[in-house]
């Protein structure tokens, strides 16, 4: 029979899974995040952006300085706008689900499930005690 302290238990261990899942999640969010490499100009041009956006490094070969600064201007555009999107691509993924909120909802399922558990304990108790007196 599924007792009230198994049931107790393996909430727990949703709770700790649950709690664990966070702090994962929470690490892996601040180890993903990198930076993006934009390109332009068939690769000549190259623009690195570090995590938060800032432009980390351009490589222009030095071949592209034959086409005129206008060209240059608008291949450093490009390859900005490309670093620029790659970042937003990796910020889009799928959202994720409000862990804490999951790990609070379980915590109040235990504690009231635990409480039922005893009450229907007490009153099945209760019953065998008037069958066994009549």
């Amino acid at each position: 029979m599924f007792g009230e302290n198994a049931m107790e238990q393996q909430l727990m261990e949703a709770r700790a899974s649950l709690r664990e899942a966070r702090q994962n999640t929470a690490a892996a969010a601040g180890a993903e995040r990198v930076g993006t490499l934009g390109e332009a100009a068939d690769g000549l041009l190259r623009v690195a952006m570090d995590a938060e956006g800032r432009v980390e490094s351009v490589y222009i070969d030095p071949t592209l300085m034959r086409g005129g600064s206008e060209y240059l201007a608008e291949q450093v555009r490009h390859a900005v706008n490309a670093a620029l999107a790659g970042q937003a691509s990796e910020d889009a993924g799928e959202p994720m689900p409000d862990l804490a909120a999951m790990e609070a909802t379980i915590e109040r399922l235990q504690d009231q499930s635990v409480r039922q558990m005893r009450e229907i304990s007490s009153a099945i108790t209760d019953v065998m005690a008037k069958l066994r007196r009549d």
